[in-house]
């Protein structure tokens, strides 16, 4: 250590050099760095989509999720799998461990998936990977608009909108590098319909099947390789894809007296709507057709988000006349607003600090030592995290705020006894080098290794899994590295500059620091006198923050606030499309008549295949604000929303849940729920898992703080069974496969084929016309042919009843799931859940095989509540085995620890003042306020060593060490304090996962260092006074 003191003093010119090297670098890696809202905290997870257009959700989990989960249990890496079972679709989403590589794990998954076909029925559309996108994968969502009296040829306006989407708009959009996939919802996807008159058939004898073979064998193309025509060559095409309507009616599907039947004879050849599953509404006025942007795994956002907008320009100029593309929520004006709150919070800091320290040292050149440390530090994380990809969010360059104070700790103490040396020294002759270094080399080692212990304090930080590790690695990062940057300047930096600008001239004292002293000196001597009530008025402030503790109330995560409302509306089981789609274009009428709302966008259903399989029952209504200087009557986001909730409970047959666009898409992605607390009950069979949600929500719907209380809407579903008459098939000769054959293609319809039309394709649709199939009646007319060619009613062989099924089925850990879900406000997330368990447990009572477990963030709080159990303790002893390393001796190390428990006490009452809870943010805010406080009682107890080991006695050591480090002292906690108070009182996007950390760390330093300056010293008196006397005795 001597000899890099040494070197710095001797190379100077080269530290210069390579301190503005690191700057200048550090400077270029931010400008160029990829810019985010928040850390990515998406899990490593593959999702897999199976569409079965037609299917109920008890065919689609029987014949297509079951055996796609089969074959994926037992992958290398997987941790979990969940399944949802909906009408027409199966997503399966397999999870894998964070240290699996995301391409790795769709190879995986898509070679399970391929040996899995032969089990699963002939579907049009076979199983497909989702996109390669994450919960923060939503970056961009448009609409597209239509001028009135806009022509839109022979097709209705949605129909116009959605082919323009699909062919045009889409296209285009994935050309931006970073785009991984679109999703389309709303309007209609063009269809070319094939709608049968079923006396038409029997009129002319004709079947369905020669129908679908007639199609399939008139539409294709074919190669005939190539002529050589005298010197040219010709390509030979045979041309016969379908083009027109016309050309579809025009096939001929047989013989009748040499008079062809043409497939215009026996059916009815249209442009149609093919069935859709989603719809999207604005402003409460009426459809419009959308787009949802996918980012690609680990892309730039910001990055993304500006080549959408140069794309999107270069669109518009492309679209038919009258068509309009409007982007209506994008994520780069969330991360331009969390970005900003954290820079000017460290900006704030910054400027807190220099003017702290240039006070507190009165000295031009010394301050300007001091704060070159800030810059070199800041930019030497900078570089580390381009080096590791980290891009900068809300977390990382939240990390540097949160450690901008800290990072002057050690060149305060190294410059401010530098700086006492040489004004002690300024009549002496010996060489100015000389005193730079003894004065550097005197206080290093504490200082040095104070600092890494407040590095060693956030390492355990890495270990925590889950969101809470994605979420605050990145912080735990940029701390660190800071802080190793920080060691870097106080060795190197700061006695090389120390050489250029500081000189022999008398130390000068702030004026409030010599008004501080002369109150601190008396103040000290009392204290001193009266050991045992300064030491028990000490202890009983830590016993009575200790008993405080339980009464703090727990949650896991602070609500990131993104500035948005999204509201989750669940409606009756039976609703319809059509129905839900008025229902929430009433609702939007309401919203906007709130002046602070800008726009109302909603999504009934679920878009094409891709998304979550949201039923028609459920839509999620998007609520842009206006900036909030431009609100009348609420003055916060919690005041709009408990209105928005009261007026729209009103509402009759509607479920409401209060959330934020990218909290909902993490809910659904970590936990599969779209609120903060769900209670999951596992079983078997449906209707019991169905009773015990309806009982659990009737035993807890009026606990305290208990909001958007909602039951799964799982069942419900209106069905037309057709149940075959087994014996009745053996009569008439059929089989069960006939009359099924019947009702899947003739109700439900079947793509048989494609037209090609450039690069645009749309499906051949063939299905009964609209009479013969709209209700139970017309179903039991169909006409089942039997063996000996006679036709008889479908009612003969079978059995067409109304009933109830599932809208959806959830499966989790093999078994279906059923869910309670809820919101927490104006309590915390703990307690709630501790009243749940109680009530739970006296009301309800479970059959065997059925059992309940706690999801959404309470899941997560748990876990990493668990895991900082372990990991505060093994800090502490850590801490304590650094401080042992340090000073050789087991009593001053317990001396130093002292400040953990003082520090503790500030702590908690700040979380009490401040009214926050005790969260992962707040406990990772222990964890460093614990490293930072062993600073000072390290500062302190060093040099009471160096005084006795100069012949000092004891009172007059601890007196005069005590004032001599007033000042390092009082320097390193206010620069602390200062660089963390604009996180304290931000109230900009993401302030409010940054808060609670701030509270803890700026009380628990400030109550630490007025009791390190009074109690460290009694402390250190009685155990040197007790070790003195016993060395006596044993001498």
């Amino acid at each position: 250590m001597d000899k890099i003191i040494e070197s710095s003093i001797r190379l100077r010119t080269l530290v210069v050099i390579v301190v503005v090297a690191v700057i200048g670098l550090g400077a270029y890696e931010y400008w160029n760095m990829p810019v985010d809202a928040f850390p990515d905290i998406s899990p490593i997870m593959v999702p897999v989509f199976a569409e079965a257009h037609g299917m109920a959700p008890e065919e689609v989990e029987r014949l297509i999720t079951y055996p796609i989960e089969a074959v994926m249990n037992g992958l290398p890496g997987v941790t979990q799998i969940k399944s949802t079972s909906a009408f027409g679709m199966a997503v399966i989403y397999v999870y894998f461990r964070e240290n699996v590589d995301i391409y790795f794990a769709r190879q995986l998954v898509s070679e399970r998936l391929a040996g899995a076909m032969n089990d699963l029925p002939e579907m049009h559309d076979p199983p497909t990977l989702g996109p390669i996108s994450t919960g923060l994968g939503q970056v961009f969502l448009y609409y597209l608009t239509l001028a009135p009296g806009t022509d839109t040829g022979d097709k209705d306006p949605d129909t116009y909108l959605r082919e323009i989407n699909d062919w045009i708009v889409k296209f285009q959009l994935r050309t931006v590098p970073g785009v991984t996939d679109i999703l389309s919802i709303g309007g209609y996807v063009l269809q070319y319909q094939i709608q049968i008159d079923p006396t038409a058939l029997r009129k002319y004898a004709v079947d369905l099947e020669s129908v679908v073979e007639s199609v399939q064998a008139n539409n294709r193309n074919v190669g005939g390789q190539f002529l050589v025509l005298g010197a040219e060559e010709y390509l030979v095409r045979g041309m016969g894809l379908l083009g027109s309507l016309d050309q579809i009616r025009s096939i001929k599907v047989k013989t009748v007296d040499g008079v062809p039947v043409t497939i215009g004879d026996v059916a009815r050849v249209v442009y149609g709507k093919e069935v859709r599953r989603g719809v999207v509404t604005r402003n409460g006025k009426g459809e419009v057709v959308s787009g949802i942007v996918l980012k690609l795994f680990g892309e730039n956002t910001s990055g993304v988000i500006e080549g959408l907008y140069e794309k999107v320009n270069e669109v518009q100029a492309s679209l038919p006349p009258g068509v309009k593309l409007e982007p209506y929520y994008e994520q780069a004006k969330l991360v331009a607003k969390a970005t900003h709150t954290v820079k000017e919070a460290l900006l704030i800091g910054i400027v807190l600090v220099i003017l702290t320290l240039a006070a507190f040292l009165g000295n031009v050149r010394s301050s300007f030592i001091v704060i070159v440390g800030l810059p070199f530090s800041t930019f030497f994380a900078v570089i580390f995290m381009g080096l590791e990809g980290i891009s900068a969010n809300l977390m990382s360059l939240g990390g540097i705020a949160i450690a901008i104070g800290m990072l002057n700790d050690g060149p305060i103490v190294m410059v401010e006894n530098i700086y006492r040396h040489l004004g002690e020294k300024r009549d002496h002759d010996e060489p100015r080098d000389k005193i730079i270094w003894e004065a550097c080399r005197e206080v290093a080692r504490p200082v040095l290794f104070s600092l890494g212990i407040i590095v060693m304090v956030f390492l355990p930080i890495f270990t925590l899994e889950g969101v809470e590790g994605k979420m605050f690695s990145p912080m735990a990062f940029t701390i660190t590295f800071a802080l190793l940057g920080s060691m870097i300047a106080t060795l190197v930096v700061t006695p090389a500059l120390a050489h250029y600008l500081m000189r022999h001239e008398a130390e000068q004292e702030f004026i409030v620091l010599r008004w501080l002293k002369a109150i601190y000196r008396p103040a000290l001597e009392f204290a001193l006198r009266f050991k045992t009530a300064m030491l028990g008025g000490a202890v009983a402030a830590f016993l009575a923050a200790v008993a405080a503790v339980p009464f703090l109330g727990t949650e896991f995560i602070p609500t990131l606030e993104e500035g948005s409302i999204l509201i989750g509306v669940t409606m009756a089981p039976s609703t319809s499309l059509q129905q839900g789609t008025e229902t929430v274009l009433t609702l939007e009428r309401e919203i906007m008549e709130y002046h602070e709302v800008s726009e109302v966008i909603s999504r009934v259903g679920r878009p094409e295949a891709g998304s979550h399989p949201h039923p028609v029952n459920y839509a999620e209504v998007h609520i842009e604000l206006k900036p909030q200087a431009e609100w009348k009557r609420y003055k916060t986001k919690a005041e709009l929303v408990e209105a928005l909730a009261t007026d729209l409970g009103r509402f009759p047959g509607v479920q409401l849940n209060f959330t934020q666009p990218i909290q909902n898409a993490f809910d659904e992605l970590l936990s599969g729920i779209r609120a903060q607390l769900a209670i999951k009950i596992y079983g078997e069979e449906l209707d019991e898992l169905r009773a015990k949600a309806d009982e659990i929500s009737a035993a807890i719907e009026d606990v305290p703080g208990l909001v958007d209380l909602s039951t799964e809407q799982s069942y419900g579903q209106p069905q037309v069974q057709v149940s075959v008459d087994r014996q009745a098939c053996a009569r008439y000769g059929i089989n069960a496969e006939q009359v099924l054959e019947l009702v899947e293609l003739a109700v439900g319809g079947e793509v048989i084929d494609t037209i090609y039309l450039g690069t645009r394709r749309f499906s051949i649709h063939l299905r009964y016309q609209e009479p013969y199939r709209d209700d139970t009646d017309a179903i039991e007319r169909l006409l089942v042919q039997t063996t000996d060619g006679s036709v008889i009613p479908l009612a003969e062989v079978a059995t067409v009843r109304k009933t109830f099924g599932a809208i959806q089925i959830n499966r989790e850990k093999n078994q279906r799931r059923w869910i309670v879900q809820g919101n927490v406000r104006g309590r915390d997330l703990g307690s709630v859940v501790a009243e749940i368990r109680n009530r739970i447990a006296e009301r309800v009572t479970f059959a065997p095989g059925y059992f309940i477990e706690y999801g959404g963030q309470f899941e997560n709080q748990q876990r990493a509540m668990g895991r900082l159990a372990i990991i505060v303790p093994l800090v502490l002893l850590a801490i304590f085995l650094l401080l042992y390393m340090a000073f050789g001796t087991l009593r001053h190390a317990l001396i130093i620890i002292l400040n953990v428990p003082l520090a503790l006490i500030g702590g908690v009452a700040g979380l009490f003042i401040m009214g926050e809870y005790l969260s992962v943010p707040a406990s990772i805010g222990f964890i460093a306020l614990f490293g930072i406080a062993v600073l000072n009682g390290n500062v302190l107890v060093s040099y009471f060593n160096d005084l006795i080991a100069r012949g000092k006695p004891l009172g007059d050591a601890i007196v005069e060490g005590a004032l001599l480090r007033l000042r390092p002292v009082l320097m390193t906690a206010v620069a602390t304090n200062l660089g963390l108070l604009p996180l304290l009182l931000s109230s900009g996007i993401g302030a409010e996962v940054q808060r609670p950390l701030a509270t803890v760390v700026i009380f628990g330093l400030t109550t630490s260092t007025l009791l390190t300056l009074f109690v460290i010293p009694v402390v250190y008196g009685l155990v040197e006074g007790w070790w003195s006397r016993r060395s006596n005795q044993a001498n």
